[in-house]
């Protein structure tokens, strides 16, 4: 008999880890050999069990989830990390992906799904949502933002008006108008807050 894929899981809250803990039970060839809570903790957990497949949440403490999965994988190269996650936003995909990641899946679909995407994982295969995969061919090709355009609407984000974003930025409001228009443009929001809910969503901007 073949040895039980070993799962290091990472989240932040106690019933998720739970949650996990009891559909892999259900799968004889899986065996969950350490938990974490945050990126740090993940990355000695790593070290200490070298798991053949992590689960990593993204939105945590101290370290979160994508700092982490490059920590990993700098060490660890062949490291087989799956991202499990609320965020279905296509540039949170992206980065988890860029980074190292070799699955993205929600946690709204725990089940049959986390344990084929373990599995597919461990056999080196990569395997993402249908939901996040329709998000991210959406959004192919499409401009990101620049540096100084995503300065902008972070301090929009935040309540400040054109000219607080101006003083804060050392530029002129004419020049915050420009970059807020082409935010507008290349997220295709019709104002501001629409801006704002799509930058967060698509995980641009960071809740």
């Amino acid at each position: 008999m073949n040895s039980p894929i070993r799962v290091l899981t990472v989240d932040d809250h106690p019933l998720m880890r739970d949650g996990i803990a009891f559909i892999m039970q259900k799968a004889p060839d899986m065996e969950l050999v350490a938990e974490a809570t945050n990126g740090v903790e993940a990355v000695a957990a790593y070290r200490k069990h070298r798991p053949d497949v992590t689960l990593m949440d993204l939105q945590m403490p101290v370290m979160n989830g994508i700092e982490a999965i490059q920590a990993i994988r700098e060490e660890f190269p062949k490291a087989r990390i799956v991202v499990l996650t609320t965020y279905s936003g296509d540039v949170h995909a992206t980065r988890a992906l860029q980074a190292g990641a070799m699955g993205f899946i929600l946690k709204s679909m725990l089940g049959t799904e986390l344990i084929d995407t373990i599995r597919a994982a461990h056999q080196g295969r990569k395997r993402i949502s249908d939901e996040i995969a329709h998000g991210m061919a959406e959004h192919l090709g499409s401009e990101s933002l620049s540096t100084r355009e995503l300065q902008v609407l972070q301090a929009v984000a935040s309540g400040c008006s054109n000219k607080i974003v101006a003083d804060r930025l050392s530029i002129s409001e004419d020049t915050v108008k420009g970059h807020m228009k082409n935010v507008l443009a290349k997220l295709q929001a019709n104002d501001r807050t629409h801006a704002v809910l799509i930058a967060l969503k698509r995980g641009i901007l960071e809740a």
